[in-house]
This record gives C-alpha cells, sequence and structure tokens, in this order.
C-alpha cells in the first residue's frame, strides 16, 4: 500500500506539478488568521471568533459606531489636508525654522517635526480606515476599540490648532499651495483618474450584490458623477507649463541669496564666492551699520544665531548688530556654527568636505566694500535690504547717505547696482543716477509715475496679483526666494526674469523646465486616460454584473431542481402509504419456499450452485473429501427454523423422478453452503455433504 503511494507521489514529482505547502504555511497564512489580523487591529480583539456577518446593504454596526465612523472620515481628510499643505509648502522651511528660532531661542527643524507628525497622522486615520474597509468586506460587524476613538480625537484636534495657526499667521501658505496645483494638478487629475479606476472594483461588487434599486442608484450614481467630472476635469484646469515650446521664455537669472548658504555661511565671502562659483547673475545681501557708521553685512536683529556671542560675551547677545562697534564685530567668528550638525540651517545641505569645513571655521563679518570688492571684480549684479539703525544711532536720519558713498567709492560700475531702499531714493538719484531702482509689489501707474522698471516681489503674492499686467507693461521681475526645483519652473514658464535662491546648486544646473509640455501632448495624454478608464469601468462592471448573474441563475437553477425533488419524494411518501400492502404468493418449488429460512447473502449466490440430476444412479463418494468441522466458537444454538418434510410435497406420482433429484440437489448444496465457513465451495465438497440415501 505505502509503496504504491510512493510510486505516485514519485510519478507527480516528474510530471513538474508543484509539491505541496509546507504544513506551517497553511496553519499561518490562512483566512482565520486574516480575520484575526484585522480584528485585533481595529477593535483589539485578537481571539478568533466566529463573527455574525452583515447582509450587503444593510446596517454595519451599532448607532454608536455610526456617530464615530464621520470622525474617523474627517480625522483623515483633516490630516490629509494638512500633509499635502506641509509637502507643497516646503519652499518655506527655512523661514518657518527661523521664526520658531526667534521665539524658542533654539535653532531645531521644526518644520521637518510637522511634517512627520503630518504624515503619521494621515498613516493612521488612514489604516484604520483601510481596516474598517476590509472589515466591511468580509461582512465583520464594526467595533473601534476606545483606545483608537481617543487617538482620532486628538487627531482631529492636532490637526484643527495646526490648522489654526496657519490660517492665522501664515496665511500665504494656502497660496503657495494653490501655485503647487498649477504644476500638479495634470498629474493630479491623472493619478485621480486611476484611484476610481482602482475603486470601481469593489465598489461594482457592492452594488451588484446590492438587492434594493434605491440603494444601487444611491451608491453608484455619486461615484459615477466624481469620475465624470475627473474626466473633465482638464476644461478648468490652467498651468503656465502647458504651452507651446517657441512660447517657452529664457531661463531666470539667479541671485545668490546671501550667497549661497547651502554651501557655506550665509552673509561671509565664502558664501559670495561660492555663488560666483555656481554662475550667479547677482548676489543679494542685508545691511546692517555699525555705531561707528561702518555698513556690514548681517540679516538678523541680533548675533546669537550666526557669531559665537554666547561665548564672547553672552549679556549682549539679544542686543542689536548696530549697538556694536565695528572694532568688536569683526573680532567674532561668523562660520563655526555652520560645521554644527544641529545648527546647519537647511536640512537638505550637503555634506561639505574637509576644506570647505576648515574654511568656513575661520569665517568673519564682512563689511559692504568687501562685497562691492568681489561683485567688482566678478561684475555681478547687487541687491540689498538696507535695515535703519536703531534710536539714539549717530546716522538715524543719514544712514542712506553712507551707504551711497560707500558704493560710490568703490568704483564700481553703477547700473549693477539695484537700488531696493524706498527711503530718501530722491537724493539717491541725484547722487548715482546710474542706479537700477527696484519696486515692490504696486501698482503699474505708481512704478510708471516714479520711473520705475524693475520689481522685487515676494513669489506668494505676486502670481495671484496682476502678473500679466507687469509683463504686459515691460516690467523686469525678480521673486524671492525660491529653492524647490518646481516652483522655479513655474517662474520659467510664467516667463519670470530672475529669482532670488537659497539652492543655487541645484537650480543653476536645470537646463528644461520640470513638468513642461505641449497643449497636444496633454491633450493626447487626457483622451488617452479617460478612454482606458471608461473601458476598465465598463469591463469591471460587465465581469461583476455576469458574475452576479450566473450566481443567480444557478441558485434559482438548484432551487427548482430542490422542489421538484422534493414534491417528486412527497407524492412516493404519500403514494405508498395509501397503498396496501401486497400478498406474495411463492411456488411451492422454489428455494424461497423450500427454506424459508435462509440467509441474504445465500440467496445473493444461489444462482452459482444449481446443479442438474443426473441421469444415471450415482455411486457414493467415500472419503473423497475430508467433512468440514465446525469450531467450538462457531457452535450456536439452533435457531427455530420450519422443516421440510418430503410428505409435505407433492406425491411420487405428480412429480416426475428427474425434477425430484434436482430439488434434492438443491437441498443439499444449500445445507453445504451453510456449514461452509466461505460463501464458495466446490462441487466435490457439495456432494460429499450430501447423505447417501438421497442417491
Amino acid at each position: 500500500m505505502f509503496k504504491k503511494v510512493n510510486r505516485i507521489e514519485h510519478k507527480r514529482n516528474k510530471t513538474g506539478k508543484p509539491k505541496k505547502l509546507n504544513p506551517w504555511i497553511p496553519r499561518i497564512f490562512n483566512h482565520q488568521c486574516y480575520v484575526t489580523f484585522l480584528t485585533g487591529c481595529y477593535s483589539c480583539l485578537w481571539k478568533f471568533r466566529q463573527w455574525e456577518k452583515t447582509k450587503v446593504g444593510f446596517c454595519c454596526c451599532t448607532w454608536k459606531e455610526q456617530l464615530f465612523c464621520p470622525c474617523l472620515v474627517i480625522s483623515f481628510v483633516l490630516s490629509l489636508m494638512l500633509l499635502f499643505l506641509w509637502i507643497e509648502t516646503s519652499n518655506e522651511y527655512f523661514n518657518f525654522d527661523w521664526v520658531t528660532f526667534l521665539g524658542t531661542g533654539y535653532w531645531f527643524f521644526w518644520s521637518i517635526f510637522i511634517l512627520s507628525l503630518a504624515g503619521i497622522l494621515t498613516a493612521y486615520s488612514s489604516l484604520l480606515l483601510l481596516l474598517g474597509f476590509l472589515l466591511l468586506w468580509e461582512g465583520i460587524e464594526l467595533y473601534l476599540h476606545l483606545c483608537h476613538k481617543i487617538l482620532i480625537l486628538l487627531v482631529i484636534l492636532a490637526c484643527v490648532i495646526l490648522m489654526f495657526i496657519i490660517c492665522k499667521f501664515w496665511k500665504e501658505r494656502w497660496l503657495v499651495a494653490g501655485l503647487s496645483l498649477q504644476i500638479f494638478a495634470p498629474y493630479v487629475h491623472l493619478v485621480s483618474i486611476t484611484v476610481m479606476v482602482i475603486l470601481f472594483w469593489p465598489v461594482a461588487i457592492y452594488v451588484a450584490r446590492l438587492e434594493r434599486e434605491g440603494l444601487q442608484v444611491a451608491v453608484g450614481l455619486p461615484f459615477l458623477l466624481i469620475l465624470l467630472s475627473l474626466c473633465l476635469m482638464p476644461l478648468g484646469i490652467y498651468s503656465p507649463c502647458i504651452q507651446e515650446k517657441e512660447n517657452l521664455g529664457p531661463k531666470p537669472t539667479i541671485f545668490g541669496h546671501r550667497g549661497a548658504p547651502m554651501l557655506g555661511p550665509e552673509n561671509t565671502m565664502m558664501s559670495f564666492e561660492k555663488a560666483v562659483e555656481h554662475g550667479a547673475h547677482g548676489l543679494e545681501t542685508d545691511i546692517h551699520l555699525s555705531y561707528d557708521r561702518v555698513p556690514f553685512l548681517m540679516h538678523d536683529f541680533d548675533l546669537r544665531r550666526t557669531t559665537n556671542i554666547w561665548e564672547v560675551q553672552p549679556e549682549s547677545a539679544f542686543k542689536n548688530p548696530a549697538a556694536f562697534s565695528w572694532d568688536f564685530l569683526s573680532t567674532l567668528n561668523a562660520g563655526k556654527w555652520f560645521v554644527k550638525p544641529e545648527l546647519r540651517p537647511f536640512y537638505n545641505m550637503k555634506p561639505l568636505s574637509k576644506a570647505d569645513k576648515e574654511r568656513a571655521r575661520n569665517q568673519s563679518i564682512p563689511t559692504l566694500a568687501d562685497l562691492l570688492t568681489l561683485a567688482k571684480k566678478e561684475r555681478k549684479f547687487v541687491i540689498f535690504d538696507l535695515h535703519g539703525p536703531p534710536p539714539k544711532h549717530p546716522l538715524r536720519h543719514t544712514f542712506v547717505r553712507q551707504v551711497v558713498s560707500v558704493i560710490l567709492a568703490s568704483k564700481i560700475e553703477q547700473h549693477l547696482i539695484f537700488w531696493l531702499p524706498t527711503h530718501d531714493r530722491q537724493y539717491v538719484r541725484s547722487m548715482a543716477p546710474g542706479f537700477q531702482h527696484v519696486g515692490r509689489l504696486v501698482s503699474v501707474k505708481t512704478l510708471a509715475k516714479n520711473n520705475i522698471s524693475i520689481i522685487n516681489v515676494d513669489y506668494k503674492k505676486l502670481f495671484p496679483n496682476g502678473l500679466r499686467d507687469y509683463k504686459a507693461a515691460n516690467i523686469h521681475i525678480n521673486v524671492y526666494t525660491v529653492n524647490e526645483p518646481w516652483l522655479f519652473s513655474l517662474a520659467w514658464c510664467s516667463r519670470i526674469n530672475s529669482v532670488t535662491t537659497d539652492n543655487i546648486g541645484l537650480l543653476s544646473q536645470l537646463h528644461h523646465p520640470h513638468f513642461f509640455m505641449t497643449p497636444k501632448f496633454y491633450m493626447f495624454i487626457w483622451l488617452l486616460a479617460d478612454i482606458i478608464s471608461v473601458l476598465f469601468i465598463v469591463a469591471i462592471f460587465c465581469f461583476h454584473w455576469r458574475r452576479e448573474t450566473k450566481k443567480e441563475k444557478l441558485f434559482e437553477t438548484s432551487s427548482t431542481l430542490t422542489d421538484a425533488q422534493s414534491r417528486r419524494e412527497n407524492e412516493e411518501d404519500l403514494h405508498i402509504a395509501m397503498k396496501p400492502p401486497a400478498r406474495v404468493v411463492e411456488s411451492p418449488w422454489t428455494l424461497a419456499a423450500l427454506y424459508p429460512a435462509l440467509s441474504k447473502s445465500g440467496k445473493e449466490h444461489q444462482g452459482r450452485f444449481n446443479f442438474a440430476a443426473p441421469s444415471k444412479k450415482l455411486l457414493p463418494i467415500k472419503n473423497a473429501v475430508t467433512p468440514l468441522k465446525p469450531s467450538k466458537h462457531d457452535i450456536q444454538p439452533p435457531m427455530p427454523t420450519t422443516v421440510f418434510e418430503l410428505t409435505q410435497a407433492p406425491s411420487r406420482q405428480a412429480t416426475s423422478p428427474g425434477k425430484l433429484a434436482k430439488l434434492q440437489a438443491r437441498q443439499g448444496a444449500h445445507r453445504a453452503k451453510q456449514d461452509a465457513p466461505s460463501p464458495v465451495m466446490s462441487r466435490k465438497a457439495v456432494c460429499s455433504r450430501a447423505p447417501s440415501s438421497q442417491w
């Protein structure tokens, strides 16, 4: 038996059929473990039990759970909005960290912390939604654990607080999110259609299983309307990056914001030299005036972040830089902080080489004259913010004239100066007529009135307000601060003239705008995506509809057959009950009449030993076969049976000798069969058992 099984298995292995999996695989990866995992994560019930499955179209949970389901959806929506907003405003991470530093005095990547927090909240709420959907798919009643309910409420509270803070103090971040949609809207359209096509599979199954037509319409119609609106979404999309190649303007020129602050300490000569090495068109900086009238380069209104004032004079760390003399300021180190990992200004900075680290450690605060010398040598434009000195400063009212005198003393070409300060502009025009005056975000009429043809504006305010008017008036536009490639691509496609950036190392390497496409190409992608999505949806719908129709037909057929069979059985039972019992009359010469106590097994084999009676007289056989004797265990008390007597048979005159001999032979065969251990017996054994008086 075992050898045969081994041969069969060996042959199956030779045929190439896959072997059976290890026994631990079906023990772990089975439906029971899957359902237990779902209920454990969602309801904290890790013991398997037979759940009552809810019927499709009926309530999936209790009324208390129904009240909390919207909270779960709201938490997912709010966390997703927060995550999207924070990802799209990655260009403003440095400003956010800087503002928090001013309030806390501690430098930390708070922007990355909030990004991680938003990602965790979104992942948590979306995971709970997914688990709930899978439980509904299995037909299991929903029960969210109390810990999850408390955490969901905390997620909603955290998202609401962060949203309120953003709306209160950083309203412009919503403008950044709107600008990002101008770039990513075509791709959001394609991704949304793909997601809807994927979701149509379970929706089609759910709608097909619903029994009431009203529920089918209530579920399927909104889904189809959303899908239709997504298919027509490109009709309302405007993206500057969708245009003909002939209309694409030149690449915007780049101004190094405080030099190259990702490659060297900001507002140091190392930073400006790095910007020049990466092909900066101009250099941007911030100017303060020391107490002894020396213009120097510094952005913050104190020296805590970019100098070692805490080590030299900690009691003066919060003072305005203009309150110090140049002799003291020139002794401060302005580069050691940049080398420390916990104080690096940008999270995505590239690691510095050993030479750059050593060079950064030796940087000091430069003067305006040092920057003008570099700009004059490299013929780079210079644009700057001029910070007025505090009260009681010697140059409180004449700081503009002092800066103009320093610029003129450097002998730099006047057209390389982009004059941005608005204070005492008439004096500047009279003393330096070659300066290019730069305006702010004002109307075109005001710019024309002041004879200004250049504006320097925040990108968040420019795009929603009159960009076309400035382009029509042939105004040179410089936007700040652009660090992300997608935002630089938006400025490029919008024909912006120049940008101010911290990330000059990356933007200087871009030779073509990201996400650029021609209208014909986008039209092709749009139509192709819509056609493919429609074909997939129709195929999925037909597949599920056909499958459900087959199931209904099989169910109807099986129910019809079952009803017919049960009806037929009932009729037969009724017919048998009404029919009177029939009387069986046996022939007196049959075996049943001769042996009424014959066992059933003997009747089944009665045809095997029907021997014809011999025509001649047979001689008795002596000692042919040893007679069989029953064992002790086979000896049983005789059963009361009806004995057949020859006197009860018909008379000899009525029965022929041949028939009588045949009947006697059958009788002997039957007796031999009862005494034998096996139901099969040879002819000699039968003859030996027969009594000699019968022959």
